[in-house]
C-alpha cells in the first residue's frame, strides 16, 4: 500500500512542478511520476529531508528537485525537436 502512496504523491509533485514550469501539457502522467519520483530523490539527496512529509517524501526539497527535473528534460526536448 505504501508504493501506492508513493506513486500517487509523485505524479501529484510531478504535476505541480510541469504546472510551474508551465511544461505540463508537454509531458503525460506517466512522464509526470517519473519526474516526481526522480525529482523528489534528486531533491532529497541534494537538499535533505526538511519540512513537511507525505508519503515518506519531503514535499518542499522533492518539489524543488522536481521542477528541476522537468525543466532539464523539457530543455532537452524542446532542443532536439528544434534540430528535427
Amino acid at each position: 500500500m505504501h508504493w501506492l502512496w508513493v506513486l500517487i504523491v509523485g505524479a501529484i509533485i510531478g504535476a505541480i512542478a510541469g504546472a510551474i514550469t508551465h511544461r505540463s501539457g508537454a509531458m503525460g502522467w506517466i512522464s509526470n511520476i517519473i519526474a516526481g519520483l526522480v525529482g523528489s530523490a534528486l531533491g532529497e539527496a541534494l537538499l535533505g529531508h526538511w519540512g513537511p512529509q507525505l508519503a515518506g517524501m519531503a514535499i518542499i526539497p522533492s518539489l524543488i528537485g522536481a521542477v528541476v527535473v522537468v525543466a532539464v528534460v523539457s530543455f532537452f526536448l524542446m532542443r532536439s525537436s528544434a534540430k528535427n
